[in-house]
């Protein structure tokens, strides 16, 4: 399933998989995670629109790096027993950096959010990113500390 240990079961080998997506994205590593995805992965973004293709997702993580500084912390990751599904919990700790558009100002806003991330598996690759977080909550953290600063 992934290029780790030919002897994991399926499911270690998720496991790994998903757990280096995480060490990529807190090293700021954008190629390292694009180095775990199909080429037509499938990134369904939350609350909004579904992409597809590394390139769309070289977009995203671009723009996400133009307007914010995040860290996973506390991240669980659960597979599937045969590999093919995995997802993970974790909190995710940001900072506001730049204005996204349709969204509150930006002013160096820190915010913590729970986040719940559902993947995918086809071979030895990351098929499909789907992200779920409290957009409320976020704006509301982020509009407490617009009027703090």
């Amino acid at each position: 399933m992934t290029t780790g240990d030919p002897t994991q079961t399926p499911q270690a080998q998720a496991l790994d998989l998903v757990t280096r997506y995480y060490a990529a994205f807190n090293a700021g590593d954008a190629e390292g995670m694009l180095a775990l995805l199909t080429d037509d992965v499938q990134h369904d973004v939350n609350e909004g629109e579904t992409q597809r293709g590394l390139d769309a997702f070289r977009s995203f993580l671009a723009k996400m790096d133009a307007h914010y500084r995040e860290r996973a912390e506390g991240v669980v990751v659960m597979a599937t027993l045969d590999g093919r599904r995995a997802a993970a919990e974790f909190v995710i700790h940001g900072e506001y950096l730049k204005t996204d558009p349709g969204l509150p100002e930006a002013a160096g806003q820190r915010y913590v959010l729970p986040v719940g991330a559902f993947f995918e598996v086809r071979g030895s690759k990351i098929a499909r990113v789907t992200n779920y977080y409290n957009l409320a909550e976020w704006t509301r953290q982020v509009n407490a500390g617009t009027e703090q600063a």
